[in-house]
């Protein structure tokens, strides 16, 4: 009996470090290496982020997160402050006008 109650200690600790992690995939404009090791890097950055992984030809951003220590609108925020637009901040002009040229993805105005 001691045994069984300890291996249900362990699923249930198990289970709740399931919760905490949360999956998310969504777009960041960019266009290269620079602009991927730009994103990846700021994100990984915020704590509670596991892992990240951008595509430049895609643009699909993929992420595991703990979400009881940062919120996917804590990782747009983020994205967005570092020069790529995404679906809910867009970043400013000013850190725009930034980035490298091969980096700028915006059509000219």
């Amino acid at each position: 009996i001691h045994l069984s109650i300890r291996r249900q200690r362990q699923m249930c600790i198990r289970d709740r470090t399931k919760e905490k992690n949360a999956r998310d995939t969504f777009e960041v404009s960019g266009n290269c290496e620079m602009c991927k090791k730009r994103i990846e890097s700021a994100t990984l950055s915020l704590k509670g982020v596991k892992y990240v992984s951008w595509s430049p030809q895609s643009k699909n951003f993929s992420i595991i997160y703990n979400s009881t220590k940062v919120s996917i609108d804590d990782v747009k925020k983020k994205i967005a402050d570092v020069g790529h637009d995404n679906s809910s901040y867009k970043a400013t002009n000013e850190v725009y006008d930034n980035l490298h040229g091969c980096c700028k993805y915006r059509d000219p105005e």
